[in-house]
């Protein structure tokens, strides 16, 4: 069984036992967290998708750890203006290990 979830404005497709790296989510490692913003659950040939979403639904994850994304640099270059800008920036995450899809 698997679900598409959506959570800090992206959607991911996951099932039991999987590990996902989401936006940071304000939970202690260790915790238990609900997601119920499920847009679609399937199994095998079935597929039951939501209007936006499933009623009923939900999936059950655990946060493994927290931690920042490897650095994308922003480089900005004028050419022949003597402008050159050079900035990085690194996202916060939060790894979940799915126990449960419910629907």
């Amino acid at each position: 069984m698997y679900a598409v979830i959506k959570t800090g404005g992206k959607q991911y497709k996951v099932a039991a036992g999987e590990k996902i790296k989401v936006e940071l989510l304000d939970a202690e490692v260790g915790a238990v967290v609900t997601l119920d913003q499920v847009l679609a659950v399937g199994s095998g040939d079935g597929l039951t998708v939501g209007a936006p979403l499933v009623a009923g639904a939900t999936v059950s994850a655990t946060v493994v750890s927290h931690g920042k994304h490897d650095k994308v640099r922003i480089f900005k270059l004028r050419r022949r203006k003597h402008y050159k800008k050079s900035q990085g920036h690194r996202q916060n995450y939060t790894e979940l290990e799915i126990s449960a899809v419910n629907g």
